[in-house]
């Protein structure tokens, strides 16, 4: 049973927009790096921003999706600091980005309480 509910994940999307784009700042990445900060934050905000969580009726992306598009993130960012070949802060930094998304993914709920999906 998932422990974090629609409601607070959605709460938790908007402390990890705050994340990504302080990330820069907080950690000292320059370059590639905080670039793809600020750009995760800006996508992660248009995200939540247009996801349908249970309740609301304005988003166009459906939580299922929204959730799926999370464990791509969570994998690519454990991912990526070994592709590009980064070190210190900002290796550090994504490896544990990625790792949060991805447990943040297994304990939040994407499907409503009957078991349909939360669409």
């Amino acid at each position: 049973m998932p422990l974090i509910p629609a409601g607070l994940h959605r709460i938790l999307d908007f402390v990890t927009v705050a994340g990504f784009a302080l990330a820069p700042t907080l950690f000292g990445l320059t370059g590639l790096a905080a670039t793809l900060a600020y750009v995760l934050a800006a996508v992660h905000l248009a995200l939540t921003l247009l996801t349908r969580f249970p309740g609301g009726d304005r988003g166009v992306v459906p939580l299922r999706v929204h959730g799926g598009i999370e464990l791509a993130v969570g994998i690519a960012l454990l991912l990526a600091p070994f592709a590009l070949g980064w070190q210190g802060a900002a290796r550090t930094f994504y490896v544990a980005a990625g790792a949060v998304i991805l447990v943040v993914w297994l304990l939040s709920a994407y499907e409503t309480r009957t078991g349909n999906p939360a669409v």
